[in-house]
């Protein structure tokens, strides 16, 4: 991983801006130790938070790690596979959503409005479901197969999936995919697994990266937001 350093001289993002670190390249500035403070829950919003504090020093190192680990991800191209791609634009619209919020929404939609829009949303996400899926991904149909005798055997997936899954975003972790919900998830593998109960064995069935065959880990209501 590159190394990281103190201080910048990059364009600040936001008037009074201060650079406090620079990580390949890349400036973070006190303002993104902030965010990230307040995404914590460690200040309220609007709360400052001194650059000279313990806290803003513990909540720096922090960012730098979180810039060091994504950079290492990306010399790896994880972020390439369709998944990543489905989970990075999930993200990528609920900040735009946030920023919508703070800068408009607030100013021009009702109380009853923005409460009639929270409800809306406290509804679909209780009547969400996260799956937790394994993956053993294979370049053929006849490799998919393969696998799919070998778990017919008695052969434990993630052992499988070290040793067979072409996957190497997730090979190495026993081909665990984490928990993601429907909507986010490759319609392939969406498609799939719906209805599948804990447990299940899904495939082998096509995908962009070659064909899949899955694991049902866990399924269990989305947490609503607070």
């Amino acid at each position: 991983m590159a190394a990281c350093s103190r201080g910048g001289g990059d364009r600040p993002p936001e008037p009074g801006d201060r650079a406090v670190a620079t990580v390949q390249d890349r400036t973070i500035w006190a303002s993104d130790v902030k965010r990230e403070a307040v995404a914590q829950g460690l200040i309220g919003e609007g709360e400052p938070l001194d650059i000279t504090s313990d806290l803003f020093r513990r909540v720096l190192d922090e960012v730098i790690d979180q810039k060091l680990l994504a950079g290492e991800a990306q010399r790896r191209r994880l972020d390439s596979s369709p998944l990543a791609q489905r989970r990075l634009e999930a993200t990528r619209e609920r900040i735009l959503g946030d920023m919508l919020v703070e800068s408009v929404v607030d100013k021009a939609v009702s109380d009853q409005a923005v409460q009639t829009l929270y409800n809306e949303q406290l509804r679909l996400a209780k009547n969400a479901e996260e799956i937790r899926v394994r993956l053993i991904l294979s370049r053929t149909k006849a490799d998919a197969d393969a696998v799919i005798g070998i778990l017919g055997q008695g052969a434990g997936f993630e052992a499988v999936a070290m040793e067979r899954s072409i996957d190497e975003a997730t090979r190495f972790s026993g081909g665990d995919l984490g928990y993601s919900t429907p909507d986010v998830m490759p319609q392939a593998y969406a498609d799939a697994l719906r209805d599948k109960p804990a447990g299940a064995l899904v495939g082998p069935f096509q995908t962009e990266g070659g064909w899949a065959v899955l694991r049902v880990e866990d399924r269990r209501k989305e947490t609503p937001p607070t």
